[in-house]
């Protein structure tokens, strides 16, 4: 799996060492990945994802997983955060189904 967040797309940045004599090397800036479990109300169970921790405070700002990613629109999330919308979004639609 990639160094890259699957909320918010965040990935590995370049850059250089700049030493005292000037010298320049390159280097990667990683962000901060951690692999956790975040739960969802509409699927009924947790789902792990690999986010950033500024993703997380994100997610707790917002509401939640389900709350972010709906109020979210789809060209502004990664492929896997589409995924993970689209299952939630699924399973709002059938709770609507069975509860009317």
């Amino acid at each position: 799996m990639a160094r890259r967040c699957a909320i918010t797309g965040k990935g590995v940045l370049t850059g250089n060492n700049v030493s005292h004599a000037n010298n320049k090397t390159r280097r990667r800036f990683l962000p901060n990945l951690q692999e956790t479990a975040v739960l969802s109300d509409a699927l009924g169970h947790a789902v792990r994802i690999k986010v950033c921790t500024r993703a997380l405070k994100t997610l707790d700002r917002n509401g939640g997983l389900d709350a972010y990613l709906l109020s979210v629109t789809d060209s502004k999330l990664p492929v896997e955060a589409r995924q993970i919308k689209r299952r939630i979004q699924r399973a709002l639609e059938a709770k609507a189904i069975a509860g009317a």
